[in-house]
């Protein structure tokens, strides 16, 4: 259960601190106080959405904590469960699970396991036959659940198999002219022969016949300023130096430097003279590279930025051609596969079909009696499970949607077709009360459930949520006083302007205040006549 929340710069929320307990607990107070707020934070830290619109003005990020009690939750430390989000108008968004950091889709899967919230546009949802499988398959539950995830992995591969056939070029004109292009390609770059480090060496020669003149005329002056008088006076230099050596060992260590600069000199000088002989380029030799660097370019233009990148496109198209050339007995082998899935396929959508059917109609009786106690009598529940032949859906073959008969005598009929708002608020409430107690939800939340409901059939929802949270710990906003009258705790939702902004406050009530609130929803005014109908509404929650 929630023991504690905390919102912090949510709209006109400052910062307020909320202790919760477990039965049921009830928020009314003034319109625009506040109250959707609340729902709408327990909706964001249950991982939902949040636009930078809800942060307070003047304030640069909103912040909601929640605790949760269960002493017998593997998550827990020391029975309880701490989450955390914190929202800036930058966009930055962080999460905490226990202090442990996690994603907003992490957050919301944990949270799935522990809060449930009803929210306004529920009723909506329920109009849409899409999500009826969906009420159904939460209803089975684990029966269901196995062969429901092998069917999507069959599916999956179902779906995959039925795209590659569509690329397999099926029509043969077309598969002869990729064929064709391709071939084309290969015979292109296997007739240029590429070497991996070619382009960089020929860029390198081309640069040096571009600059040949300008590298002969360099050379022959560095030949020249070394030349043999440099090396005649270095080898007259060494002679001298060699003559007075036994005297002092610093000559003979001069004359040994002397030596190697000799040696290295003649080196160099050779090295250059070398260079002078690798200068020499024709004009046949210069339009040879150009050709063979204007033939990369073309290749590196039409498939790669790189010699290997072209050498690899041509790996592929080898592969691809082998691939079309073998694309019938591909194809054929692809086609029995596909035969086999939908054999699978089927055999696990027909069970999956007759489990639907037979708690399809367990999920009508619930439901059905459900409604009976929400002062709908005569409204008949019938889920019809629709098993399509020549269909594959992601779920199954199957088609489910929720019929409703209001009225002894009518015929049913789709439910969008038939429900008034009233009607919708108690199917729902009796469809969560049936999926809640299949489930096991922790907890369960509900906004404005009474919407369109007055008379006796509030009374009826009012006793079902009491039940309800029997079992769960139950959050509800209301502005019905039979349900404020049936809860066990009661909060008075209020705003207060300080300092010229608004305030949102919460209070928890004591017995008086409770028959006052309920005086006051019940007719907006407290007085001796509605505090007696909110006695006597008190009276018999105590009875």
């Amino acid at each position: 259960m929630i023991t504690n929340l905390h919102i912090k710069n949510i709209g006109i929320i400052d910062d307020i601190e909320i202790n919760l307990n477990n039965g049921m607990n009830v928020l009314t107070g003034e319109t625009g106080a506040g109250k959707t707020l609340i729902i709408d934070s327990l909706g964001i830290i249950c991982g939902g959405r949040f636009s930078k619109e809800m942060i307070r003005k003047g304030e640069n990020h909103s912040y909601i904590e929640i605790c949760m009690y269960n002493p017998n939750d593997e998550n827990a430390i020391d029975g309880n469960i701490i989450v955390a989000r914190e929202i800036y108008s930058n966009g930055r968004n962080m999460c905490k699970i226990n202090g442990r950091l996690v994603t907003v889709t992490e957050l919301k899967e944990f949270m799935n396991k522990y809060i449930e919230i009803h929210g306004q546009n529920d009723n909506q949802q329920l109009l849409d036959n899409k999500t009826h499988i969906e009420y159904l398959d939460n209803f089975i539950g684990n029966e269901i659940l196995e062969i429901k995830k092998e069917y999507r992995k069959k599916y999956d591969k179902y779906n995959e198999i039925k795209r590659e056939l569509r690329n397999n070029y099926g029509d043969e004109k077309e598969k002869q002219r990729k064929l064709d292009l391709l071939k084309y390609q290969l015979n292109e770059i296997n007739e240029a022969k590429l070497n991996t480090n070619e382009e960089e060496l020929l860029e390198e020669k081309r640069k040096k016949i571009l600059n040949a003149e300008k590298i002969a005329k360099n050379l022959s002056e560095a030949e020249n300023a070394i030349g043999e008088n440099t090396v005649d006076v270095i080898g007259t230099a060494i002679r001298a130096l060699e003559r007075i050596e036994e005297i002092d060992c610093k000559y003979a260590e001069t004359a040994k430097l002397l030596k190697n600069s000799y040696y290295d000199i003649q080196e160099i000088s050779r090295d250059i003279s070398g260079y002078m002989e690798d200068i020499e380029f024709d004009e046949q030799e210069r339009e040879e590279v150009e050709k063979r660097l204007d033939t990369i370019y073309d290749l590196k233009r039409k498939y790669g930025n790189n010699i290997e990148e072209i050498l690899k496109y041509a790996e592929e198209v080898k592969s691809e051609i082998t691939k079309i050339e073998n694309i019938d007995e591909n194809n054929n082998k692809l086609k029995n596969e596909l035969r086999e899935l939908e054999k699978e396929i089927n055999q696990k959508a027909e069970k999956m079909s007759q489990i639907r059917k037979e708690y399809g109609e367990q999920l009508s009786k619930k439901i059905n009696k459900e409604l009976v106690e929400l002062e709908m009598p005569n409204a008949k529940i019938n889920i019809k499970v629709e098993y399509k032949i020549n269909e594959i859906y992601n779920n199954g073959k199957d088609i489910v949607e929720i019929y409703i008969k209001t009225n002894v005598g009518e015929s049913e009929k789709e439910l969008a077709k038939i429900a008034s708002g009233g009607e919708m608020s108690r199917i729902m409430l009796a469809i969560k009360k049936v999926l809640a107690e299949a489930d096991k939800m922790p907890v369960l939340i509900f906004d404005e459930i009474d919407t369109g409901i007055s008379g006796k059939a509030a009374k009826a929802v009012a006793e079902k949520l009491n039940n309800i949270s029997k079992q769960h710990q139950v959050l509800c906003i209301s502005h019905l006083p039979a349900i404020a009258a049936t809860a066990d705790y009661n909060y008075y939702i209020s705003k207060k302007i300080e300092n010229n902004r608004t305030n949102t406050q919460i209070k928890l009530l004591n017995e008086q205040e409770v028959i006052c609130e309920i005086a006051r929803i019940s007719s907006g005014e407290v007085n001796e006549v509605t505090l007696q109908y909110a006695n006597e509404l008190r009276s018999k929650k105590a009875s």
